[in-house]
């Protein structure tokens, strides 16, 4: 091939390429992150509204009785004290908060046992029973507890559980379950096919492959649903009210519920009273909230 034949170079060849700008010379479009000013302001107010009551909370409960309802209630004491919270020490809150610990432990443990099986069995049993089965078990989430107090009042008293924790813990475990197998579900419908097809190459059994792989790979669901019912044990008031009566199988609410009247001059120690019930499971919300965040953006499935 001769010189005169070879083909010219075009504008774009000759021309070096240029930051900024495509071969063609046209310039290119840079995607940015662009400050939103309003998102930002709604999240300062947010934090004011979550903020304000816990500061004044803690303000008032480390003030004294003669001034909790004097001044400004945003202003810091001007005397701090402890002496609310050795009041609410040494007034039976370590029983209540026992009995609240084991509450919310074995409601955990039943949710898990029951619900992370369940969910198995709705994801990899795919007949029309199962499914029916499935939207059956899930009407639960529109059943409110108000509405089946009394019945289950009959049935406590029929299987002689009344004024026991198990009176408490066995209904706070039923209606945390159909929002357990909800969020479970949907994570486990993420975990790949290829995985367990490769497990029962392998001759794994449904059990084995539900231990080994299954539920390590299903923490975040997990995770959220140990959050939700320990939740729910733990702020529950209408089961502890209702099957409960005696000072033994008392917990935390029914006793800041009591406390009302133990305390009802005393503002700050009933505040102090709150401020403890409310710690240990703020704690365990702190250590595990990536998890919850995590597993309820999974309760769609795939």
């Amino acid at each position: 091939m001769s010189h005169d034949t070879l083909p010219r170079p075009t504008t774009a060849e000759k021309r070096p390429e240029q930051p900024g700008r495509r071969p063609d010379g046209r310039r290119r479009k840079h995607w940015t992150k662009r400050a939103n000013p309003l998102a930002g302001l709604g999240s300062i107010v947010w934090l004011v509204i979550v903020l304000v009551p816990i500061y004044a909370m803690l303000s008032a409960s480390l003030t004294g009785p003669d001034k909790a309802l004097t001044g400004n209630p945003l202003k810091p004491p001007a005397d701090p004290t402890l002496d609310n919270y050795n009041t609410v020490l040494h007034s039976g809150f370590w029983h209540l908060l026992s009995n609240t610990v084991i509450v919310a432990v074995t409601v955990v443990g039943i949710v898990l046992g029951l619900c992370v099986p369940l969910a198995y069995v709705a994801v990899r049993t795919r007949t029309r029973w199962s499914g029916a089965a499935f939207r059956l078990f899930l009407l639960g989430v529109a059943i409110p507890a108000q509405a089946v107090v009394v019945p289950l009042y009959l049935l406590i008293a029929k299987l002689d559980l009344y004024d026991s924790l198990l009176a408490v813990i066995l209904p706070t475990a039923a209606f945390a379950m159909p929002v357990s197998v909800l969020v479970l579900t949907g994570t486990l419908r993420d975990i790949s096919e290829d995985l367990y097809e490769a497990m029962a190459l392998d001759g794994a059994s449904p059990l084995r492959m539900l231990f080994q792989l299954t539920v390590p790979l299903a923490k975040g669901g997990i995770s959220t649903v140990v959050i939700y019912a320990s939740l729910q044990a733990w702020n529950g008031f209408l089961f502890p009210l209702i099957f409960t009566q005696s000072d033994e199988p008392r917990v935390l609410t029914l006793g800041l519920f009591n406390f009302v009247s133990q305390f009802g001059v005393n503002i700050p120690a009933l505040l102090a009273s709150v401020v403890l019930s409310g710690v240990p499971i703020f704690a365990v919300y702190l250590v595990a909230r990536r998890a919850l965040v995590g597993g309820l953006m999974g309760v769609g499935g795939k």
